[in-house]
């Protein structure tokens, strides 16, 4: 059966896709883009409404165009977001097509490339790029059975409070994710319990600077291999209503009420970990450690800055920390619905390759997989802390296009076609 031949697919036109498209299109390498639903999707329909980048619009950005009509340190909503990956698309003239759905890849026998098969055909190509992230399936833990309250969604189901029905919301999870659709249904007048786990929260600001600023000064962006234990580790860090930094103390003085881990459910009673408090004193820990960080680099280069002593002083425990809350009975609370922001994990199911360790997850250097002519963009510390970042993957597909033109040299060589060795 014919099909379409192409020298690269890249699948999923999200961030990751887009960027690989720049720089394949800058590098005259033929490729098509394959998105099963519209560009940038994740950010219009997988999101609360309310929702804002978590960095400003000087810094969550790719290099060749800015937002248009905000601020640079202002946070993006997420409708922005899409609307600015739609408008780079359009820009660089990225051949995307929308509404094909890649169901499998698989290499080619007695010949090179791959054979992609789509809601659409097939198509034959050389390369393949997975630009599809690692946040495509979301995580429930499966801790309360279902039917025990009205409405269990993940965090990605959310979009607002009227959508819930009345009573009360427990939201499993401190990350940004978490704290912020705490904050949100808050703010509309429910009652609110947030389950808070070990988690990292920065400064949103300090000495004048954003967070994403300090980052790149102290070099923390370059960093390669993260900490022991910190591929996943949870940051709680918020551009809502203008961006501010994450306090749990806040949150409580709003009235939310903290509790430890979600443990354990049974009949009709949650049970949490008696780890709250050292889950408070972790994020504080690290929160401490960030602002003399960034004193000392300032002292040292003799930088101008406004210094901020009184961020330093952190303000006492609110009660929920100090006795903690082990166990709720969800009909007496009238606990009506859980949010589960509990992150993501990777899909690759369509991908048969060998380009995956025992454990499933992409076997790959700097993107490079382990498959010959197998791609992956977009996971998290693919080659250091900012992978996963909209600006980081945009120089993380700059190398992998870089590797594929020279794969593409090496293949030309000796060749009659002395032109395709130009790149």
């Amino acid at each position: 059966m014919a099909s379409e031949e192409t020298e690269v697919v890249v699948v999923g036109a999200g961030q990751a896709g887009v960027a690989m498209s720049e720089h394949l299109g800058a590098a005259g390498v033929p490729h098509i883009v394959l998105e099963r639903h519209r560009i940038a999707e994740r950010w219009r329909s997988q999101r609360w409404d309310s929702l804002v980048a978590n960095g400003p619009a000087w810094h969550d950005r790719f290099p060749g165009l800015e937002f248009s009509g905000i601020e640079p340190d202002a946070f993006a909503p997420k409708e922005k977001v899409a609307d600015y990956f739609v408008a780079y698309a359009e820009k660089i003239g990225a051949p995307i097509r929308c509404g094909v759905e890649v169901t499998s890849v698989r290499r080619n026998d007695g010949r090179p490339g791959f054979r992609v098969e789509t809601s659409e055909g097939a198509i034959d190509a050389r390369i393949v790029v997975a630009a599809t992230g690692a946040f495509q399936r979301p995580v429930i833990p499966p801790v309360v059975p279902d039917g025990a309250v009205p409405v269990q969604i993940h965090s990605s189901g959310y979009r607002n409070p009227e959508q819930l029905p009345e009573g009360g919301v427990l939201v499993v999870g401190s990350g940004s994710s978490g704290v912020q659709i705490a904050d949100d249904l808050s703010r509309s007048g429910r009652r609110v319990f947030l389950s808070v786990g070990p988690h990292e929260r920065p400064p949103r600001a300090y000495r004048g600077r954003d967070f994403c600023w300090w980052l790149g000064a102290l070099g923390l962006w370059d960093l390669d291999t993260p900490p022991q234990g910190a591929q996943h580790v949870t940051i709680a860090v918020s551009g809502a209503r203008g961006g501010h930094t994450v306090d749990f103390r806040d949150l409580a003085a709003d009235g939310i009420e903290l509790v430890g881990m979600t443990a354990s459910y049974d009949e009709g009673v949650l049970r949490f970990a008696p780890d709250l408090a050292a889950n408070i004193a972790h994020g504080d820990a690290h929160y401490l450690d960030v602002l003399r960080t960034a004193d000392d680099y300032a002292e040292r280069n003799g930088l101008d800055l406004p210094e901020e002593p009184e961020a330093h002083t952190l303000g006492p425990e609110p009660d929920c920390v100090r006795d903690p809350r082990l166990e709720l009975d969800l009909a007496e609370a009238d606990v009506t619905s859980i949010i589960w922001a509990t992150g993501f994990t990777a899909d690759f199911d369509w991908l048969q390759v060998d380009a995956f360790d025992e454990n499933r997850r992409p076997s790959h250097r700097r993107g490079v997989s382990s498959e010959p002519g197998v791609y992956f963009l977009g996971l998290p510390w693919l080659s250091n802390r900012g992978s996963s970042f909209i600006w980081g993957v945009w120089h993380d597909a700059r190398y992998v296009a870089v590797h594929i033109t020279t794969q593409r040299g090496c293949r030309a060589y000796g060749t009659a076609d002395p032109a395709s060795l130009e790149t």
